[in-house]
């Protein structure tokens, strides 16, 4: 499933009811200006509307929903951020009459499309408006995209700008990135100006524009941990430090990256492919893929070795106050000695 299959479904059969659901807020803009296309340029202004959902009472949205079209065929609705259908507790400033939705679930405006935009991982399926919005929307997960996916997007958008890029460049565009599609997005507006007069992105010019995440230093920085390459390991994690980084967030980043290369060693064996044990795990196919290049250079016993050394690590960084970095490299002479 795909942007264009949903651009298919609301053009040829559109339907009262949607949900998107995507961490990817390039999908969701894509698929926002799908559904936004429905209606005719000079109808919009009266048969067009989006809502924040952390701002706008539910029932001014319904409201609109609920009305019918104004001198046109059709009216778009768009609610943005419904937190209201996970299990997020924190406090809004607009109140959400949920019987309100649930009574217009049951009876939807035929000529309207109301759209939630749900920029999230899950949903809070205990609930009973997100029971009755599954059974009664017309539902498009765009979750766990492939890598394979992400690839097509990239090099369709390069391919509609006129440009070219090289496998290596593409790599290292998504590695740099962590497969982000927004952040990738965004970085390609750089690299075709950088890019201009050749029209054709390469590694260099990557290399130069597109600055790591912070996810992608930390992955740098379990490389040099793991090769016990205490020299190497110190200077990223001072690095990363004077970069501002908290010591507690990144010794979280460290663990869970560990985390991650233990199941995959493990459960590697035991599944058909990646694909699979990215879903079994419930994390991006392309940190599956990179866990497991990884992992296969290492035995189970120093990945652990590892793991328990930074647990123990991050048990010091909240009950003592020595330093973070003094820590840090304590850390990495009793990994390299032991």
């Amino acid at each position: 499933m795909n942007i264009q299959d949903l651009t298919n479904q609301i053009t040829s059969s559109p339907q009262p009811v949607y949900l998107v659901q995507s961490e990817q807020l390039y999908l969701l803009e894509k698929a926002r200006q799908a559904f936004k296309s429905l209606i005719a340029p000079e109808e919009q202004a009266m048969n067009y509307a989006s809502y924040d959902m952390d701002e706008v009472d539910l029932e001014i949205a319904l409201a609109d929903a609920a009305t019918i079209p104004f001198f046109g065929d059709r009216r778009v609705v768009i609610l943005e951020k419904p937190v209201f259908l996970t299990g997020e507790t924190k406090k809004q400033r607009a109140n959400h009459n949920l019987e309100a939705l649930l009574t217009y679930l049951e009876h939807p405006e035929p000529d309207t499309a109301l759209v939630f935009l749900a920029p999230y991982e899950k949903l809070d399926k205990r609930k009973k408006v997100v029971k009755t919005l599954l059974k009664e929307a017309t539902v498009f997960d765009f979750g766990n995209i492939s890598e394979r996916d992400i690839q097509t997007l990239i090099n369709n958008d390069i391919s509609e700008h006129g440009f070219k890029i090289d496998q290596q460049a593409l790599n290292l565009l998504i590695q740099r990135t962590n497969a982000d599609l927004t952040i990738i997005m965004q970085e390609l507006g750089k690299l075709y100006l950088y890019c201009y007069q050749e029209k054709m992105i390469t590694a260099p010019a990557v290399a130069d524009l597109v600055t790591k995440s912070l996810t992608e230093n930390v992955f740098d920085l379990v490389t040099a941990v793991l090769a016990r390459k205490t020299s190497t390991a110190l200077t990223l994690y001072h690095e990363l430090r004077a970069n501002g980084e908290e010591p507690i967030k990144m010794n979280a980043l460290l663990l869970g990256q560990f985390r991650l290369l233990l199941q995959v060693k493990g459960l590697m064996p035991k599944v058909r492919n990646e694909k699979d044990l990215a879903t079994q795990l419930k994390v991006h196919p392309y940190r599956v893929k990179l866990a497991n290049q990884a992992s296969r250079k290492f035995s189970l016993q120093n990945l652990s070795q590892a793991y328990l050394g930074l647990y123990d690590l991050e048990k010091q960084l909240k009950s003592t106050q020595r330093d973070p970095e003094m820590l840090f490299e304590l850390f990495m002479i009793n990994f390299v000695n032991n």
